[in-house]
């Protein structure tokens, strides 16, 4: 049995999870709770990043992050389920790049209200984020909110962003992106596990 390390609000964490699903390999496995403040929790062992998430295998070994997890899961499966062939491959992949780095941005402005004090916010840098998250969407709606007839990690990962930005940053990029919100409805229409995985807000 593989264990995840995560923890349910990581969007990472999330796209492994629904990777799985669209695998067929859930039932392999087993979800484990990771808190990567604690010193004491054997992720900074298993992940010297001491990051989420981490897939330990079998063997005890680890595989880290999201983007090695997916890969590596996809060829559990027999290879090129969610990685299409050829160019497409890195168009798709180009697309998960995006989308975490969505969902970076996003996170690093939770962290700064989160672990700064108030009058230590430091607004630059939170516009800085802030401005990749915007312009990170507007290339979404124009080239990516298309539905296509097969999934591939990109169209995961993206969901995943939009989900995030929904539980974190209160849904606003929703009354922007009209063609986006159209995009992850479907998705959702089609992937349970989109529904599964979602943390309360």
């Amino acid at each position: 049995m593989l264990s995840l390390r995560t923890s349910p609000a990581s969007p990472f964490g999330r796209k492994v999870k629904i990777a799985a699903s669209l695998l067929g390999l859930s039932d392999r496995i087993e979800i484990v709770s990771a808190d990567t403040g604690n010193p004491d929790d054997s992720i900074r062992q298993q992940n010297p990043l001491g990051k989420i998430p981490a897939l330990i295998l079998e063997n005890g070994e680890a595989l880290y992050d999201s983007r090695v997890i997916v890969e590596y899961l996809d060829h559990l499966a027999g290879g090129g389920k969610i990685f299409p062939p050829g160019w497409d491959r890195f168009a798709a992949l180009r697309q998960q790049a995006l989308a975490d780095g969505i969902m970076d941005a996003a996170l690093l402005q939770v962290y700064e209200g989160r672990f700064r004090a108030e009058d230590k916010h430091e607004p630059k840098w939170i516009e800085l984020q802030a401005g990749k998250v915007q312009r990170a969407l507007d290339y979404a709606e124009a080239h990516l909110s298309t539905p296509v007839s097969t999934l591939h990690v990109g169209h995961i990962a993206l969901a995943c962003a939009l989900g995030y930005l929904d539980l974190r940053m209160g849904g606003k990029w929703r009354d922007t992106y009209p063609k986006l919100v159209a995009w992850l409805s479907d998705f959702e229409a089609r992937v349970p596990a989109f529904a599964k995985t979602k943390m309360p807000a």
